[in-house]
């Protein structure tokens, strides 16, 4: 078993075809087949299923693509570790709940490129789901996720508190009570959503059904549509108090069971932490006063 062939079955496993992956890698494929053989010999066991559209995963093949994520995740982190000369530079990746990138991040990101200009900082927006998930399968450095988390893998630092409020349109009449949700449409983010979990529960332990549920990607199309008179929503009120203040949207306080959120920053515990990242968590305790 050597990196080759390691990197040959993870191809083959990403794409599940032994033809994609000979020509994504721009190898004959019948050397991709070859040492997907050698390497099934050499562990003593089935790794692919084969079928007429392509191939997938056995249980012992499911098992060994873990492990091969972990020892090429540790030949990079090798790589950093002796490349890393504590000035931050290079690559870095941070999830975050599209809520947070949009009011709570401009500030921070802000001072973090003025002062480390040759970091390459990427952000990538997601449901608290997803950005775990990227923690764990090393797809990204550190995420802002809706918390406490208690995962054994991750640390986490809370960084603030949201306070989630119902919102409403300006021009139907005010909601009496929270009955009144049953003949409204709820406006929510995608499943994985922290926010729309809470909103779930609550709603549950009510025993209140919404009369229709609708899904948005964006923030801006709750909003806009919650305006338009299309639905109710719940979100932060960070993120709509401009649009209470001017008029175009009502908010109503939650039971503090629901309308409370920690936001935490969380990373792996066993990962290298490169100049760069722990920058970036030192940033945080800095500028926690603009967020």
């Amino acid at each position: 078993m050597d990196l080759q062939s390691l990197k040959i079955f993870q191809t083959v496993a990403k794409l599940g075809s032994i033809s994609q992956a000979a020509r994504e890698l721009q190898y004959a494929q019948s050397n991709i087949t070859m040492k997907i053989q050698q390497l099934e010999s050499d562990l003593q066991t089935t790794l692919f299923y084969r079928h007429n559209r392509g191939t997938a995963l056995t249980a012992k093949g499911i098992m060994l693509l873990t492990y091969t994520q972990k020892i090429f995740n540790l030949i990079e982190e090798t790589k950093s570790v002796m490349n890393d000369e504590q000035t931050p530079k290079g690559q870095l990746t941070i999830g975050s709940m599209e809520t947070t990138a949009a009011v709570r991040l401009p500030a921070l990101l802000s001072k973090y490129h003025k002062d480390f200009p040759d970091v390459d900082l990427t952000i990538k927006t997601g449901p608290t789901k997803q950005n775990i998930q990227g923690i764990l399968q090393y797809e990204l450095d550190g995420a802002f996720v809706a918390g406490p988390i208690g995962h054994p893998e991750l640390i986490e630092k809370e960084v603030f508190e949201e306070e989630l409020v119902l919102i409403t349109d300006s021009i139907d009449p005010p909601i009496s009570s929270f009955e009144d949700f049953q003949t409204r449409t709820l406006l929510v983010f995608h499943n994985g959503c922290s926010y729309r979990e809470k909103v779930e529960q609550w709603l549950q332990k009510e025993g209140l059904i919404p009369n229709k549920v609708m899904e948005f990607g964006t923030i801006d199309a709750i909003i806009g549509c919650v305006e338009g008179g299309l639905g109710i929503s719940m979100l932060p009120q960070s993120v709509v108090a401009k649009n209470v203040q001017n008029g175009t949207l009502r908010q109503y306080s939650l039971p503090n069971e629901y309308g409370k959120v920690k936001t935490v920053f969380i990373y792996r515990k066993d990962k290298y932490l490169p100049a760069s990242l722990k920058e970036f968590i030192n940033m945080l305790d800095e500028v926690k006063s603009l967020i």
